[in-house]
């Protein structure tokens, strides 16, 4: 009879270590989720201004009174970060397909600097968006692998998604205005 009793202790306490091991990563994946969410957002902000910061200076350059007037009816509080890199990145297509098109827009010491710092935190964001994906990847697992998936039930974690893997045509861009700032 003492031997079923500690067994049963000992199958009792596996199952718990077990649950508070899985619980545990579970909460370290939030936790890392949370903070590259945090750093996403401070990011993408320093992003959208130096877009705004942008946009005086190519329209005085080029006399465009309407060149990405849209920046100004963003209201970044409505919007998830998803949606806020989105609209982002369609912006920054305009903005250096403009670059593009008047080469002399890089004869502007002000668009210069600014371009070259919102190269270092396009560098940093991407870093940030790998270390998010990497962490929702395995948060995910979590999810749907065994015994985690019960875990999961038990405690109602839901799948999270992520930032889709694609071409960053902006480095081609940033990568050729900095080849022509250095001629």
């Amino acid at each position: 009879m003492f031997y079923i009793i500690l067994g049963s202790i000992t199958i009792i306490a596996f199952i718990l270590l077990i649950i508070v091991i899985i619980y545990n990563k579970f909460q370290l994946c939030i936790v890392k989720i949370g903070e590259a969410e945090a750093n996403i957002e401070i990011y993408l902000t320093k992003k959208f201004e130096l877009i705004k910061r942008c946009i005086p200076i190519i329209r005085e350059e080029l006399k465009l009174k309407d060149f990405l007037e849209e920046v100004d009816d963003i209201e970044i509080e409505k919007l998830n970060h998803f949606e806020f890199n989105n609209i982002l990145n369609d912006f920054s297509k305009q903005l250096f397909k403009k670059l593009d098109d008047y080469d002399k827009l890089y004869k502007s010491d002000s668009l210069v600097a600014i371009l070259n710092e919102y190269n270092d935190n396009e560098i940093q964001l991407i870093g940030i968006i790998k270390f998010y994906n990497d962490t929702v990847v395995d948060y995910n697992r979590l999810i749907f692998a065994f015994p985690s998936n019960i875990i999961r039930f038990i405690f109602g974690y839901k799948k999270k998604e992520f930032y889709p893997h694609e071409k960053r045509e902006i480095f081609e861009i940033l990568k050729e205005s900095n080849t022509k700032k250095k001629k």
